[in-house]
């Protein structure tokens, strides 16, 4: 896939553009500031931008507001947004975008877990999301129950969560020591309980999950 880089740390940017091409992807722009992002994007119209959230000119949130307007004026480009530390109404507003679809949201140390790193810029490039497992907590710390949510089971939350993260029915199996038949019903039941409609099972996926961390 084609993939633009956004980070002012030159060594991170090149670790990046690394990473990405030993797995056979291709970096087709790697920037510096928000500005030159949304032109490399415009130019280009890559798969997916991955982005810091803290960039020039004022180092605040460039980089998410440039992901956003990637989002509404290029919804067909996932963006993975990679920030520092966990900033709750970031987060939200990113996932919000889109209708939460083919958009990721990781801590920059998750990036020295390449698997996982690369897992995660797949993932949003096909659709679906990747939230980084803190990310996940901090969301659920300032969340109250609502709209079905009280009605999850103790099991069924705890796949929910791991949906949040941004895993596949066999991996959350394999974190639960389950059957993954046992996991296709509980995420059934989630559908459910959460009233979301018959549609395609990743739309869906996504709706869970924002239903979850907004709550």
């Amino acid at each position: 896939m084609d993939v633009v880089i956004a980070d002012d740390a030159v060594l991170l940017r090149e670790g990046l553009r690394h990473i990405l091409e030993r797995f056979g992807h291709r970096v087709v722009a790697s920037v510096g500031d928000a500005p030159t992002l949304l032109a490399a994007v415009d130019r280009h119209l890559p798969d997916v931008a991955v982005v810091d959230v803290r960039m020039p000119p004022g180092f605040r949130d460039e980089g998410l507001r440039a992901a956003l307007r990637i989002r509404t004026e290029h919804p067909k480009v996932a963006v993975l947004v990679l920030s520092q530390y966990v900033e709750r109404s970031y987060a939200l507003e990113l996932l919000e975008s889109g209708s939460g679809r083919g958009v990721g949201y990781l801590l920059k140390n998750r990036v020295g877990e390449i698997e996982d790193f690369i897992d995660a810029v797949t993932r949003v490039a096909a659709g679906g999301t990747a939230i980084d497992p803190e990310v996940v907590v901090r969301l659920l710390e300032s969340r109250r129950d609502h709209d079905g949510l009280e009605q999850l089971t103790p099991r069924e939350r705890e796949v929910l969560a791991l949906m949040a993260e941004g895993k596949s029915n066999s991996a959350i199996a394999r974190a639960l020591v389950v059957t993954e038949a046992a996991v296709l019903k509980h995420v059934g039941n989630i559908f459910a309980k959460l009233l979301l409609e018959p549609s395609d099972t990743e739309h869906r996926r996504v709706a869970a999950v924002l239903h979850y961390l907004k709550g």
